[in-house]
């Protein structure tokens, strides 16, 4: 069984509802009716009904059955209005501004998470992360004991024998640009916690650089020397190393000539990447090369879930990232 089935059988335990507010998208509609179909999440799309079941006839896709909310017109507009004046009035916000952002499907759908009218939310097929997650900072907030908000992707690679039978979780390939060292080690944290999350297997963390303990010296690889460090202080019991080159990270032959007294010993199945360049490269020449799965990029740190895609996604990743995301939800 695939990892993303036992992803869906592990959703089918306790249905959550998830919305999905770019109804817009043919991709979507097509991933809402193969979810519904498979019956392991509760979908609501938010949008006009007209617009949205036109759309679907038009390109033969069945979304009978799946609840469309239009803003607009829905019973609940007026309750989402007023709560999130109250939520964000301290930031000068005004019944009439909330009253119009509230059209805005994404903050439409954010507040139906917050109101707890649904169970998480994933947008970004035709949306950039930043619309995406603004109305999650905003509306739902970072989760308690959470420093940093920050991005990963779940990697499935075929016929992989690295990290957990090729599953992998890269670390942050989608949001921080540039992070320090202490902002790198609370992505390293949040990252194992979200591989154990979706694998239920240990985490075993590399912390990623053109160099091995010291084979080259620059201020990025100082960087993450010192998240390094920062990341043992903090998690002692966590199976973490660095820094490391990706061979001495992955492969356990290297590890010995290149680690030979660390602890994660070639077998690291979390990759934490120290910037946004190095991560969303990293993950696309694995996902076009290696013909990897590549589910996200999926956050961390939100208060309840809320997951972005990329915008060059299709249907069946985004029914991957909804199965995903009810997983969240219950977990948490």
């Amino acid at each position: 069984m695939s990892f993303i089935e036992q992803i869906k059988n592990r959703a089918s335990e306790n249905i959550k509802t998830i919305i999905l507010p770019e109804s817009e998208d043919v991709r979507v509609l097509e991933a809402a009716s193969k979810v519904t179909k498979e019956g392991f999440a509760k979908i609501i799309l938010i949008g006009s009904q007209n617009e949205t079941n036109e759309l679907a006839n038009k390109n033969n896709i069945n979304i009978e059955g799946i609840q469309i909310i239009n803003p607009e017109t829905s019973e609940k507009y007026e309750e989402y209005v007023n709560a999130f004046y109250e939520l964000r009035k301290a930031k000068g916000m005004t019944i009439e501004k909330a009253k119009e952002t509230l059209k805005d499907h994404m903050y439409f759908g954010t507040m139906m998470v917050k109101q707890g009218d649904a169970d998480g939310l994933v947008s970004g097929a035709c949306h950039s992360t930043a619309n995406t997650l603004r109305p999650a900072l905003q509306i739902l907030k970072t989760a308690p004991g959470t420093k940093l908000v920050s991005a990963f992707f779940l990697m499935d690679v075929p016929n992989c024998n690295y990290g957990e039978n090729g599953l992998f979780v890269f670390g942050d390939c989608g949001l921080v640009e540039n992070p320090t060292a202490d902002e790198l080690s609370e992505i390293a944290i949040s990252s194992s916690r979200s591989f154990k999350q979706l694998t239920g297997k240990v985490s075993k963390v590399a912390m990623l650089s053109y160099s091995t303990y010291g084979s080259a010296h620059s201020e990025l690889t100082e960087k993450v020397v010192e998240a390094t460090k920062l990341l043992k202080e903090k998690e002692p019991n966590l199976i973490c190393d660095g820094e490391l080159q990706l061979d001495a990270a992955i492969v356990p032959e290297i590890a010995k000539s290149k680690a030979p007294d660390g602890t994660v010993n070639g077998e690291a199945n979390t990759l934490i990447f120290p910037d946004l360049n190095a991560g969303n490269i990293g993950y696309k020449l694995v996902q076009r090369l290696g013909k990897a799965n590549a589910y996200g990029p999926l956050c961390q740190g939100i208060a309840r879930p809320v997951n972005d895609l990329s915008r060059g996604c299709n249907s069946d990743d985004i029914v991957g990232v909804v199965a995903i995301t009810a997983v969240q939800a219950n977990e948490q």
